[in-house]
């Protein structure tokens, strides 16, 4: 039997390697125990499966005390220690439904293993594009129909064939690995899971743009995705798969890594480019575009880490069979990071075409809690909320931007009735105004001036014109921003405003927040008729706002009450009542 345990950030974080270290303990052959990366389900992490021949078995949430019982079934095959452990038939729906072409090794082989990666038919795509000619290659990625998986969806193959034309015999293909949106992880995820594969796709891009350089610009804040790609690279030169004469062929290409510094705007590419180059990140003026005038003013193309870890299989199966897949105008499948009130959280990926109830409902399992669906954040602090009555909106470019959100890398934020969406407006505004990087005034300027307003409205401080001015703001910064990050900035504050202006009204108008978030309009107090006296509100006030005696009615002092909420969390009997 093979034990191969998930060690993805999210598996890790969830005491995976307790988990590992416990296993090495037991009496299992250790050559026998192996790991690999995040297989999308990062709700039920620590994940260990057991490989019998052809036969799986999937442990989910797995602790260290589990590791004896483990090793009993390797040894004896008695079921009955881990029966509780297995994956329920309702979880393994998780990844039934989904169509995988970018995950499609994720949680399946050893990231730290060429030798898996070469035995998924690993490399196999880069020698077939050696073989042919770059402009052939291009055309196959045409063919597939497939676009930027960073947010924009422009055509891959336009980029690549606008840099293959620039004049210039030093070129570079750069990786935007600068996931940077609040609850997208799925960058992350591939390089941690899956490094060959990005690098297999890198390559066959250099190839096709005549470029000799490629880089890798990822996150400092991701420093195992670095290290198991690091390794990655040193294994593929050691191949000599990384470096000259490339398989025997004419082509040569260097990998670098850079790490940045967690400057979101870096994921907008001519700041990521100024970053690459050791300056401050910030945009430059377009045109020249990269494709003409990119690092250090050399032809330059650049695609974040799905679309490279698409291009192996598109190369291998033909740009048809991509193409079969998703809707007219959008192609392939796409990867999104669930997350948030949903019960369900992790990696999915699915057809273009598919509607976000199939996502959040049919393979997210709905709502976590006995609360309402309310709405969705699309694509991060650039994307918007999506409300529950346009819940079977087809996931594509153009239907999403319809809806006043966008597709984006990927994030997709779900949330419940408890939500406040004012507050969720200032949430993605106070991220953006925060990470501005100053260059243009509209940016600058404006994203703090709706903030202010944002902040001032959730305080119960809102005054009648206010969402009109926000408005208006919105559609200035729009139009006079310098960038995507400045230009988009808006679109969380105009779409809450769009589809939930009442709860904008509430708070300015009656000073209420429905969704009883906004500390500042809420209030709690103690029903008398239905307190037992049992104290456990009063242990649990961290200020001491709570009085009364054993078996009595008690009573919250309003002056002192931080509006934490821990009385109302931990009231057995319902008596406390926010307002």
């Amino acid at each position: 039997m093979r034990i191969v345990i998930g060690q993805g950030s999210c598996g890790i974080a969830a005491g995976a390697e307790k988990v590992r270290k416990a296993l090495l303990n037991t009496n299992i052959n250790k050559d026998d125990i192996s790991i690999t990366g995040c297989i999308g389900m990062c709700y039920l992490e620590p994940i260990v499966d057991i490989y019998d021949g052809d036969k799986l078995t999937r442990l989910v949430k797995v602790s260290e005390n589990d590791a004896q019982a483990i090793a009993d079934y390797v040894e004896t095959g008695d079921f009955s220690k881990i029966e509780s452990l297995t994956v329920s038939d309702e979880d393994s729906e998780f990844l039934t439904k989904q169509t995988r072409i970018a995950l499609r090794n994720c949680g399946i082989i050893n990231p730290e293993k060429i030798e898996e990666y070469i035995g998924a038919d690993g490399y196999k795509a880069l020698k077939k594009a050696l073989s042919m000619t770059p402009e052939e290659v291009i055309d196959v990625v045409k063919t597939s129909g497939i676009g930027g998986r960073g947010g924009a969806g422009f055509p891959t193959w336009f980029k690549w064939n606008a840099a293959r034309q620039s004049e210039g015999d030093e070129k570079y293909l750069i990786c935007n690995a600068d996931e940077g949106d609040p609850g997208a992880f799925m960058d992350r995820a591939v390089i941690e899971s899956d490094p060959h594969n990005l690098i297999e796709g890198m390559l066959i891009g250099a190839y096709a743009i005549g470029a000799k350089h490629a880089v890798v610009y990822v996150r400092a804040e991701y420093p195992l995705a670095i290290k198991r790609l690091t390794n990655a690279i040193e294994q593929a030169k050691a191949e000599g798969i990384i470096g000259s004469n490339i398989f025997g062929s004419d082509f040569s290409c260097d990998f670098m890594i850079k790490a940045g510094a967690g400057a979101f705007v870096c994921g907008e590419e001519t700041a990521l480019i100024e970053s690459l180059e050791g300056h401050r990140g910030m945009p430059r003026l377009k045109p020249p575009f990269p494709a003409q005038s990119g690092f250090w003013r050399k032809p330059s193309n650049i695609n974040n880490v799905e679309t490279f870890a698409n291009i192996a299989w598109i190369i291998n199966n033909g740009g048809e069979a991509f193409a079969a897949m998703g809707t007219e105008g959008s192609k392939g499948t796409k990867v999104f990071a669930v997350t948030g009130k949903v019960k369900r959280s992790g990696l999915v990926e699915i057809p273009m075409g598919k509607t976000l109830r199939d996502v959040i409902f049919d393979i997210g399992g709905g709502m976590k809690t006995d609360k309402e669906f309310k709405a969705v954040q699309m694509g991060g602090p650039s994307g918007g909320c999506i409300p529950a009555s346009l819940i079977d909106t087809v996931i594509d470019y153009k239907a999403l931007g319809a809806t006043g959100a966008i597709m984006g890398s990927g994030g997709m934020v779900v949330m419940d009735e408890s939500t406040c969406m004012v507050g969720m407006a200032k949430f993605f505004l106070d991220f953006t105004a925060k990470e501005s990087c100053g260059k243009c005034i509209h940016c600058r300027i404006g994203t703090k001036r709706m903030l202010e307003m944002l902040d001032r409205i959730t305080k119960g401080e809102g005054k009648e014109g206010d969402i009109e001015l926000l408005e208006e703001l919105c559609y200035s910064i729009k139009d006079g921003a310098l960038c995507g990050l400045g230009q988009t900035a808006p679109n969380p504050v105009l779409t809450t405003i769009k589809y939930f202006r009442d709860e904008y009204e509430a708070h300015i108008k009656d000073n209420k927040c429905p969704a009883g978030e906004c500390s500042d309009l809420i209030e709690y107090r103690i029903v008398e008729d239905k307190c037992k006296g049992c104290t456990l509100c009063a242990r649990n006030c961290p200020v001491d706002a709570i009085t009364g005696t054993v078996k009595n009615p008690h009573t919250i002092n309003t002056d002192k009450c931080i509006k934490c909420g821990k009385c109302y969390s931990s009231c057995k009997f319902g008596a406390i009542v926010k307002e």
